[in-house]
């Protein structure tokens, strides 16, 4: 049995999926764009590194 040639339905099927695919991706970007700025505006990223601040009770 021959390998037949890709019908066009296919072709037409295959862009429609990458169109569908950038939608998505580029709705997850917004997403995950507008998280980031959210979090930075409450200071919520402030870094750990290991230094005692003022104001903080360290128990041992």
């Amino acid at each position: 049995m021959a390998i037949q040639a890709e019908h066009e339905l296919h072709g037409r099927r295959k862009s429609r999926n990458v169109g569908v695919g950038l939608v998505l991706a580029g709705f997850i970007a917004i997403i995950f764009g507008l998280t980031v700025v959210k979090v930075e505006q409450i200071g919520a990223v402030d870094g750990f590194d290991n230094a005692n601040v003022p104001g903080t009770a360290v128990t041992q």
